[in-house]
């Protein structure tokens, strides 16, 4: 392997390690994408509300779905991952502020959850139940926000992404999540983390598509691109070699994304672009939570809120607790 065609496919740089997401073009197989691994920063989400494990890969997977997509904006906005099911966890929110920051928070039924694994039913399905995923598109204020609803019956998050994407992009997709507790010498508790892969298929034949990916170049100018494959059988060619990649192999951190784009496309080529730095971050503070209480409530409903004269508010995603004297409001407007 020569040192100048490493250098071509973005494969001479320093291997990517957790917390970033690398961009990616399969150029031969008509396909883009995206890998990334969370260390540190899911740790912190997962770890700070001591969710039993199952609801913890649960919510780690939406958040690695979330920073997949989310990682692609090419504006200041947020993407907001929700789902509402009638499974023992009956609510995920995942919030991506572009270019890096997330943050992310579950709500469950701690008996349903208990009696689910006493019957061996820890499966992202069988923790989700029935209802629908939403993804929501927030570019800030006067515009308008765009949502995509697709329905959750028993499915993992993996089969939604494929059918969000088809329903509301038209854009073939293919995702792989992987979340795991790893233990690290000298920690005295196991580690979360989590890897994720997302491939698209971009035919020249002009469906639709997302925004560019941040660094991927011309990809979509048909002037440049290679027609030399078929586009239908490079799809299925870039397909079936994401389908052997395993959970552990996906997640481990000894396995860069580089090394596993290599390991898998090597034959075909593949084109590495600088990796984005992702961080876990909430966007709460005093001021946001004191407007919203100022702008939102009456007199007499701030003061049914107070507990020996204060206001308490918890933030669900990072849990800061705010604290407020229901009289200082009576300024606001």
């Amino acid at each position: 392997m020569t040192d100048s065609f490493l250098s071509a496919m973005g494969l001479d740089r320093p291997e990517t390690g957790d917390d970033a997401v690398v961009p990616f073009t399969l150029e031969k197989l008509d396909t883009r994408g995206r890998i990334l691994h969370l260390g540190a920063s899911l740790d912190a989400i997962l770890s700070r509300h001591n969710y039993p494990a199952p609801v913890a890969r649960l919510l780690g997977e939406a958040v690695v779905l979330t920073a997949l997509i989310g990682s692609s904006l090419k504006f200041e906005g947020r993407l907001i991952m929700q789902t509402q099911t009638d499974g023992p966890v009956n609510l995920i929110v995942v919030d991506f502020e572009a270019p890096d920051g997330m943050r992310g928070y579950a709500r469950f039924d701690h008996d349903m959850v208990v009696k689910a694994a006493e019957e061996g039913r820890t499966s992202p399905a069988d923790m989700l139940g029935k209802g629908h995923l939403a993804m929501t598109i927030d570019q800030g204020p006067h515009t308008e926000r765009y949502q995509g609803i697709v329905a959750l019956d028993g499915n993992s998050l993996e089969e939604v992404a494929h059918t969000y994407f088809l329903q509301s992009e038209q854009i073939p997709t293919q995702v792989r999540l992987a979340v795991a507790q790893m233990s690290v010498k000298g920690d005295h508790r196991p580690r979360w983390r989590a890897g994720g892969m997302l491939i698209q298929h971009l035919p020249e034949s002009g469906i639709a598509r997302m925004a560019d990916l941040p660094g991927d170049g011309d990809f979509d100018n048909p002037e440049t691109r290679d027609p030399a494959f078929k586009e239908a059988d490079g799809w299925t060619e870039a397909r079936a070699m994401l389908s052997t990649v395993a959970d552990v192999e996906l997640a481990d951190p000894d396995v860069s994304p580089e090394r596993l784009l290599f390991r898998l496309y090597h034959e075909t080529g593949v084109r590495v672009f600088p990796a984005l730095p992702l961080e876990e971050r909430c966007t709460c503070s005093a001021g946001r939570i004191e407007e919203m209480l100022a702008n939102n409530f009456s007199d007499e409903e701030r003061a049914d809120m107070a507990v020996d004269g204060e206001i308490e508010v918890v933030c669900e995603f990072c849990s800061a607790a705010y604290r407020f004297n229901p009289h200082q409001f009576h300024v606001k407007h």
